[in-house]
């Protein structure tokens, strides 16, 4: 069933061209100097196939909920998705759709000096001038009231978003959004849903972030309940 991805509004509107990619589960937004859609689409491609071929003869890597060990011939998407899950402590699926947003904009980064792959909430972007991403977190009072300003210096880089009450994504938590920002889009999706388990109250932000933060490679964590805010490490702030 196809579900409206309303928060895409928040980061349009700047000086790219935004075409959309969809192939079965996987549906991305993406920026670049130009439209890119073949070259996505095969990169798209390679990737799920990769994935699916992979599943087929380990169907653990599909359904575990917590971290399991690549086979040695496994590609490198897996093995990377692997990695990611045994430092958040999560399934390796919970990597995919930063994953894949990395595996997709490092491909275009080959015929565009910018990029921004967004996939489920889950961003890669690749930037050579200061950009706002906004936050979007559902009933929250502070949806789409608050962006992240994200410096050219720090990309390419992977900001990734979990919720408990918005979309489809298997969390444990009730957090509005859990952003993590890392280098590696991998672990920040891995962490971000890590993290977003954690949180059932405001209550728990800070042991949340304290969580996040211990993990090797996180730059940045912000956390939102209700009207509740919290964050950590490299995240800059501002009006949306």
């Amino acid at each position: 069933m196809y579900e409206e991805r309303v928060y895409r509004e928040i980061f349009k509107g700047i000086n790219l061209k935004f075409f959309g990619v969809c192939l079965e589960q996987t549906d991305l937004m993406i920026g670049a100097t130009k439209e890119l859609y073949s070259e996505a689409l095969l990169l798209v491609k390679k990737y799920r196939s990769s994935l699916q071929t992979y599943i087929k003869q380990h169907p653990e890597f599909l359904t575990s909920l917590e971290p399991v060990e690549a086979a040695d011939n496994a590609p490198c998407i897996v093995k990377r998705m692997c990695d990611a899950a045994f430092l958040a402590g999560v399934g390796p699926m919970a990597a995919v759709a930063g994953a894949v947003s990395e595996l997709v904009g490092m491909g275009l980064l080959n015929f565009s000096e910018e990029v921004i792959v967004e996939n489920g909430g889950d961003i890669f972007i690749k930037t050579n001038s200061k950009r706002k991403v906004g936050i979007y977190a559902g009933n929250s009072p502070l949806n789409e009231k608050i962006a992240l300003e994200i410096f050219p210096d720090k990309t390419p880089l992977g900001i990734c978003t979990s919720s408990g009450t918005v979309g489809h994504s298997l969390s444990f938590g009730k957090a509005d959004a859990v952003v993590v920002l890392a280098k590696d889009t991998f672990l920040s999706d891995a962490v971000a849903t890590a993290t977003g388990n954690r949180v059932k109250t405001a209550q728990d932000i800070g042991d949340a972030i304290e969580f996040a933060a211990g993990i090797k490679g996180v730059e940045g964590i912000l956390i939102i309940v209700g009207d509740k805010i919290g964050a950590w490490g490299s995240i800059s702030l501002t009006n949306f």
